[in-house]
């Protein structure tokens, strides 16, 4: 048993509350363009061709 006083001791955090929400109703990172790894920012048609060359598949070299 601890000897300080009670309004010394630390507070006892809060249990976390259970939340009965559908999970597929929230946007999780996969049904983002990030989330995929795709690069979001446009730089023209040199970042288009830039994109293209380094997704090209091995067997269209």
């Amino acid at each position: 048993m601890s000897s300080a006083p009670e309004s010394e001791r630390e507070p006892r955090e809060p249990k976390p509350a259970l939340v009965f929400d559908d999970p597929l109703d929230q946007q999780s990172s996969d049904d983002t363009d990030r989330g995929w790894g795709d690069r979001t920012d446009s730089g023209g048609a040199a970042a288009d061709l830039r994109r293209f060359l380094d997704e090209k598949p091995p067997h269209h070299l």
